[in-house]
């Protein structure tokens, strides 16, 4: 089945109602976030009427004392809540990253330790043996070529060879 292409002004025309459309629903969430608010105000903060004596004063004052300390445990115990789930989701991003394999390996700064200080950091106190690397290596003697064994120094072979006597002398090993 071939799809037939939509035409630029048909695309914009229903991009501009989207668009209207989404403006006009946007403008309805506030205004009904705004009756909220104000219904929850109404409802939990009534009018405030000034009392004439001293001692109404004071009791009113003691009941909004009240009210604001409550009002400040809500909010400690809820940024508390905030965080413990800021915590949760930070955690669950870095196993969902693990999971996926697609994360980047942070750029390591180059430590000049040796063996013995790293294992003293990593192990702290239990560690009291040394760790000399090269003790533990197998030495190897370097094996002389017979032919090297048999030239020695060259310079040497080339006088001995040089002249009359030095190519009948090389003639008669050789042969």
């Amino acid at each position: 089945m071939a799809e037939k292409k939509m035409s630029t002004s048909r695309r914009n025309h229903l991009k501009s109602l989207l668009l209207q459309i989404g403006e006009a629903m946007l403008e309805e969430e506030a205004q009904e976030a705004e009756t909220e608010k104000m219904k929850y105000m109404e409802e939990n903060c009534p009018a405030l009427s000034i009392p004439s004596c001293m001692q109404e004063l004071q009791e009113l004052c003691r009941k909004v004392h009240k009210q604001i300390d409550l009002v400040d445990e809500e909010l400690y115990d809820m940024t508390i809540k905030v965080n413990k789930s800021n915590v949760e989701i930070d955690d669950l991003k870095v196993m969902v990253q693990d999971l996926n394999g697609k994360f980047k390996k942070p750029a390591l700064k180059k430590v000049r330790m040796s063996a013995d200080a790293m294992l003293s950091a990593l192990l702290g106190s239990k560690h009291k043996v040394s760790m000399d690397l090269r003790a533990n290596l197998k030495q190897v003697k370097k094996e002389v070529k017979d032919e090297e064994k048999q030239t020695g120094d060259w310079r040497k072979n080339i006088e001995d060879k040089s002249g009359m006597d030095g190519r009948k002398k090389m003639f008669e090993t050789e042969a």
